[in-house]
């Protein structure tokens, strides 16, 4: 068995400058931990070639164990777009015999939890445990993900549940934006333009077969590695592994080749479309245009540049439209970082009359983040991604995600030691730089779900450009 030692650096942090001369207008902030002991990662190989990472933590005697595959909603086949997230809810719904009650009584009898999960690029089947009922757990775990039954009653069951769900949906602004953004940015057919979960007609067309089918191509051993944190040993570990997925044969046909997604086009002008939901109460915003894959060059300057627009509470964002103004909640903006480039987008739920000044509020704050960023807000918001980085990282869950991460994207080992060294070198030239190479208000789609007759006349005073307007039941079928 081949062994070997990487370091995990996760939790490594630099010394952060710049701490330790706080604003006049702000409290002072205690000094930032020098280092945390970083973590190592064992990595070992069971006999059938799976690849196993293991971080030992012996403080708690919990263990968490995650299968993650390089396969997720991006592979679902075209007219099929949901089966694999569909697929990861019916796993632990009746298994190698047993049903989905015997599971559960099994899972719960050992104080085991099971979780599975899909999105866009890959899929992940994990189990905590108390240490010592670690062997059994891993024979539910094994069944679940290599097992699954597929029981017919159980597919009507769930198809009913996501059915029922997406309709509930179409009642909540925020949700229907979330369903009509990506199909206003990708061209139709690209699988990033619908939900990972998929449609309606979809989800009520799915059928065992085309679980089976799937399952068979994309839960492999040759497209898995097991993320291991917690109270054990290596060693033992993989011992029990071996038990346990050891014989989990390579099929003897090929897995097929996934292709990479196909190239969107970006936004080349500006689209203002209104969803109609009479009587709401407030409007869902969304401003956005397509953004970056996970392994851009400029990824630091972006987390920079995001954090001083929209991604914490300080942000002009939040600071202009809620401290400000008082038309929301909160304000929030991000780039949703994918193997392929994901959308980025500022968003927010705001009063319905106050549609037409906060958009404008929007546009405004989008247009002044490509200039200089002054040096103290700038080092305020490099300061804000080095305090909340070590949160990240407390949990055995944690790092077995951030591990998952290093994984999915094949980032460097070294990717979590050198993150805030990364971030702190980050200069106002590089955030000017990414605000303009990746946000043209100009070049943008402005989507407005909410009561049609008040908001209408705000957003034709804002001559933002001709209206479009889309029906809030798209997609779904007449009720009976």
């Amino acid at each position: 068995m081949k062994t070997y030692l990487l370091t995990f650096t996760a939790l490594l942090l630099l010394a952060v400058p710049g701490l330790s001369q706080p604003s006049r207008t702000e409290p002072p902030v205690p000094s930032a931990p020098k280092s945390v002991e970083p973590q190592v990662v064992r990595k070992t190989q069971l006999s059938n070639g799976i690849a196993v990472w293991t971080v030992e933590r012996h403080a708690v005697p919990v263990v968490n164990v995650s299968i993650v595959l390089d396969s997720g909603a991006a592979v679902d086949p075209p007219g099929k777009f949901g089966l694999s997230n569909f697929t990861v809810s019916l796993l632990d719904e009746g298994a190698a015999g047993k049903s989905s009650l015997a599971i559960s009584d099994e899972l719960d009898y050992l104080g085991a939890r099971y979780s599975g999960s899909s999105d866009f690029d890959s899929t992940s089947l994990s189990v905590q445990v108390p240490s010592e009922r670690l062997l059994p757990a891993l024979k539910v775990l094994a069944d679940i993900t290599r097992r699954p039954d597929f029981p017919k009653e159980e597919i009507e069951r769930i198809q009913t549940e996501m059915l029922v769900q997406l309709r509930q949906e179409r009642d909540d602004a925020s949700s229907l934006a979330s369903y009509f953004f990506p199909k206003l940015l990708y061209p139709e057919g690209h699988r990033y333009a619908q939900k990972g979960s998929g449609g309606e007609a979809e989800i009520a067309n799915f059928e065992r077969t085309d679980l089976l089918a799937f399952h068979h191509q994309s839960f492999r051993p040759e497209q898995a590695t097991i993320l291991v944190v917690g109270d054990v040993t290596a060693d033992r570990v993989t011992e029990q592994l071996e038990q346990t997925f050891g014989d989990w044969a390579i099929g003897k046909d090929a897995a097929e080749k996934v292709s990479a997604l196909p190239l969107a086009p970006q936004v080349s002008k500006r689209r203002v479309v209104i969803v109609d939901k009479p009587g709401a109460a407030q409007t869902a915003i969304m401003i956005g245009r397509l953004g970056v894959n996970r392994n851009t060059s400029d990824y630091y300057a972006l987390e920079v540049l995001n954090t001083v627009l929209g991604d914490s509470f300080t942000s002009r964002l939040n600071q202009n439209l809620r401290e400000k103004n008082g038309y929301t909640y909160g304000a929030r903006s991000a780039f949703t970082m994918r193997k392929e480039t994901g959308p980025f987008y500022a968003a927010a739920a705001v009063q319905t009359d106050k549609t037409g000044p906060a958009v404008k509020e929007f546009f405004n704050e989008l247009t002044r983040i490509a200039e200089r960023i002054p040096e103290d807000e700038l080092q305020k918001a490099k300061n804000y991604l080095a305090y909340r980085f070590p949160a990240q990282f407390e949990t055995n869950s944690d790092i077995a995600n951030g591990l998952a991460e290093l994984l999915v994207y094949g980032l460097a080992e070294d990717t979590y030691a050198r993150y805030v060294q990364r971030v702190q070198a980050v200069t106002a030239e590089d955030v000017e730089a990414a605000a303009k190479a990746y946000i043209d208000p100009d070049r943008m789609i402005v989507l407005l779900v909410g009561d049609r007759s008040v908001i209408e006349p705000e957003i034709k005073a804002l001559d933002l450009g001709d209206l479009e307007y889309r029906d809030r039941m798209e997609g779904l079928s007449p009720q009976p």
